[in-house]
């Protein structure tokens, strides 16, 4: 796979980025969450259990995707709050990355640091909260070797200022130096580092690869990390979802409300500024409107918005945990309102359904897994 960026890449190429899995039971118009099942999940066949939903923190020290190429102490202040209602509304998994904020990004400040800063003034108010962090190495040319992998790691966790990583995740394939880099995930694990292990941005042969050579060593993949929201399901086309499904891995959906062209907040007279704004187009905007305006009646039935619907859509999907980015406190606590009910199966289908009508966004993205 080239390199790019994504939300679970960085900027300079073209790439770009834990949440229980609901079970639910027909009651009605809607289903009704288990209440025994709680708000936490498996990962994979790991150990590891995290919230339903996570928070993706590329944009957090971002300046050339994010935050209008701009990186100022509101923005920061602003990503704090953010991180601090997640936690009080009990979302207490955080996706990160080496590369996002990083000045090989062109960004202001490392991602990591700035997430390792809140949870050390969080603990400082508060000893015993728990904090799920997941990073990832960048698979840059010129590293070589399963050293590579456990040194990239020992420089993320002195970011972060902790002495292990929840979930640790090849951030995308490599151009070469693949098996190295699946051995050293498998080092990471063996020697206490990490938690659990994953990969990101891996299409079905990468994927059950690297799932067969990391069970020969009795270590499991816990996740893939991909693109995946109503309007983008290349997952469910190229057979990453299903892959993930029989495996048990858990699939982990970045940019779950295509970054914000799911939420309404853009029209075709008012769409995205910077890189998004050659993705999500005027003319494409236009073809989502029908799509977007069910969202919101659907929403409306349940007092929810149209973020929160979206998201629930990726929930009901069954396997799946988004990570939306929080920027804002506000995002974060409408993050949390996505958990406790689910849509039913006929909203699920409908949605589906004009999704397709709509297609997907011309030139988004360029990830080839």
């Amino acid at each position: 796979m080239a390199l790019h960026v994504s939300s679970s890449c960085f900027p300079v190429f073209s790439c770009q980025m834990r949440v229980s899995r609901v079970r639910a039971i027909a009651s009605g118009d809607s289903a009704a969450v288990k209440p025994e099942e709680g708000n936490r999940v498996k990962l994979g066949g790991s150990e590891l259990r995290v919230t339903r939903l996570g928070i993706g923190a590329w944009s957090w020290g971002d300046t050339s995707y994010w935050n209008d190429f701009d990186w100022d102490d509101r923005k920061m202040k602003a990503a704090k709050a953010a991180f601090d209602v997640s936690i009080d509304l009990g979302i207490n998994f955080f996706d990160t990355a080496e590369v996002y904020g990083s000045r090989l990004a062109l960004g202001a400040v490392s991602s990591e640091t700035l997430l390792g800063r809140f949870i050390k003034e969080r603990k400082e108010k508060d000893p015993d909260v728990e904090v799920a962090v997941a990073t990832k190495f960048a698979a840059l040319p010129w590293r070589l070797g399963r050293g590579s992998v456990v040194k990239a790691l020992k420089d993320s966790m002195s970011r972060l200022g902790i002495s292990s990583v929840d979930l640790y995740q090849l951030h995308w394939p490599g151009v070469w130096g693949n098996e190295g880099y699946l051995d050293g995930l498998g080092d990471a694990f063996e020697q206490g580092l990490v938690q659990a292990v994953g990969v990101s941005n891996y299409g079905e042969k990468r994927l059950r690869d690297a799932y067969e050579k990391l069970k020969k060593r009795g270590i499991p993949l816990a996740a893939n990390q991909v693109n995946y929201s109503l309007i983008f399901r290349a997952p469910e086309q190229n057979g990453v979802k299903a892959a993930c499904d029989e495996l048990g891995v858990t699939l982990i959906a970045y940019s779950p409300i295509a970054q914000g062209a799911l939420t309404g907040k853009y029209t075709p007279e008012n769409p995205p500024s910077g890189p998004r704004g050659r993705i999500y187009t005027p003319e494409y905007l236009t073809k989502l409107q029908p799509l977007i305006n069910r969202i919101k009646e659907i929403g409306e039935k349940y007092g929810k918005s149209n973020t929160q619907v979206v998201l629930n859509w990726l929930i009901a999907q069954d396997n799946v945990l988004p990570i939306p980015g929080a920027k804002t406190p506000q995002q974060a606590e409408e993050f949390a309102g996505v958990l406790g009910w689910q849509l039913t199966n006929d909203e699920i289908n409908e949605l589906r359904s004009l999704a397709s009508e709509a297609g997907q966004p011309v030139g988004f993205p360029v990830e080839s897994y």
